[in-house]
């Protein structure tokens, strides 16, 4: 097993300047949801207060709750060779950081990010939770200098199943254009069009100040 202490101090030399604006999983995914979450959030400094709301707090206590328990039998299904636990990386060139919940490391020299999720498992994967996982794989290829050819995903609210994702060169080509779209926004000030979806629009935090 790799010895994650003196692995992480190894990433933390890559750690970019603080003072870099760099793009989170949690950005990617306020993106994915409405352009226009992340112009309120970043640009006029308003904040959705998503701390209240009850769900997320349960999924902060279950990712908690996950890292003190051993769940290796989940990576035994798939031959894993090596595991991380609770990984910060971030990449000056992507213009990325984020913390995985795991990065799996298989014989073949390739790895792969593992997520948890609270949720239900279906067979249908979330835009979001695909983001997320394309997101984490640009990370390791980039940090690991290692092929990430899948990701996965573990449903708490399913007894633990566990999802393989593929992930793409093609993904990384489109997860790209989405980060240079959400740095835009940021650093320009540009008010994007909103979702296309309005049904959206009735649970939105910014439904009372948002040009439709």
């Amino acid at each position: 097993m790799i010895d994650t202490l003196d692995h992480q101090l190894e990433l933390d030399k890559l750690v970019p300047d603080e003072k870099s604006l760099m793009i989170t999983p949690s950005d990617v995914m306020e993106w994915a949801f409405c352009p226009r979450f992340i112009y309120y959030i970043h640009t006029q400094q308003i904040a959705q207060h998503e701390e209240l709301r009850y769900k997320v707090l349960l999924g902060r206590q279950e990712h908690e709750r996950r890292q003190k328990q051993n769940t290796s039998y989940l990576r035994k299904k798939i031959d894993c060779q090596k595991k991380e636990i609770d990984v910060y990386l971030a990449s000056e060139k992507l213009r990325v950081k984020g913390r995985v919940d795991e990065i799996l490391h298989f014989a073949d020299g390739s790895a792969s990010p593992l997520d948890y999720k609270m949720t239900e498992f279906r067979e249908h994967t979330f835009k979001t939770h695909q983001y997320q996982l394309i997101l984490y794989a640009m990370l390791i290829s980039e940090i690991y200098k290692k092929p990430v050819k899948r990701g996965y995903l573990v449903y708490t609210m399913s007894h633990s199943q566990m999802k393989e994702v593929e992930i793409t060169q093609s993904d990384f080509i489109k997860m790209t254009d989405i980060v240079n779209q959400i740095l835009k926004i940021i650093e320009r000030g540009y008010f994007p069009q909103a979702t296309t979806t309005k049904t959206k629009c009735a649970d939105c935090c910014y439904r009372n100040i948002c040009i439709m």
